[in-house]
C-alpha cells in the first residue's frame, strides 16, 4: 500500500507539469511556481518584436526588450553589455546602420518561464545592403507580465560559404 501512495505521489508531481512545489527546510515557507503556457509561435513572435523594435531606430526602444538582469553578447563588438546604458550603446551604433534581421533557421526549446529560440539569422544593413550571417541564442524569462530576454549571443559564422 505504502508503495501506491507513493508512486500515485511521484505521478501527480510527474503530471503537474511544471508547477513545482520546493523541498521545506526548517521554518522556510513552500511555494509554487506555475508556468505560463507558451508555443513555439510565441517564443517566435519575441523575435519579430525584438526586430521591428530596431527598426525604429531607437536604442532604448530595443533595450526594453531585454531583462533588467541580462547578458548581450553581441555580432559587432567583443565587449559583454551587462547594463542598460551598455546596451544602449551598442544598439546606438549597431542601429546607423539601419539593419534588419531574419531568421534563417532556428531551434526552440521551452521550459516553465523560460525560452531558448537558437539558430542562424541573416542583418541586412539598409545604409550599405551588406548582409551579415550570424548565430544566435536567446534565453527568454517570463517575468509575470511579458518575456524578456535574459541572455542574447550572436556570433559571424566563422566559415565562408
Amino acid at each position: 500500500m505504502r508503495n501506491i501512495v507513493a508512486l500515485s505521489a511521484a505521478l501527480g508531481l510527474a503530471l503537474a507539469g511544471c508547477t513545482s512545489v520546493p523541498p521545506k527546510s526548517g521554518s522556510e515557507p513552500a511555494h509554487t511556481q506555475v508556468c505560463k503556457a507558451t508555443s513555439e509561435q510565441e517564443i517566435s513572435a519575441l523575435f519579430d518584436r525584438w526586430n521591428q523594435s530596431l527598426q525604429t531606430g531607437d536604442p532604448h526602444a530595443v533595450v526594453v526588450n531585454y531583462a533588467a538582469r541580462s547578458i548581450l553578447l553581441p555580432t559587432v563588438s567583443n565587449k559583454p553589455r551587462l547594463t542598460e546604458a551598455e546596451k544602449e550603446d551598442y544598439f546606438h551604433h549597431f542601429l546607423e546602420n539601419k539593419p534588419v534581421g531574419k531568421i534563417d533557421s532556428r531551434f526552440i526549446d521551452i521550459g516553465c518561464n523560460t525560452a531558448v529560440d537558437a539558430g542562424l539569422y541573416t542583418f541586412t544593413f539598409g545604409t550599405t545592403g551588406a548582409q551579415v550571417k550570424a548565430r544566435y541564442t536567446y534565453t527568454y524569462k517570463w517575468d509575470g507580465k511579458q518575456w524578456l530576454i535574459t541572455s542574447h549571443h550572436s556570433s559571424a559564422m566563422p566559415e565562408k560559404s
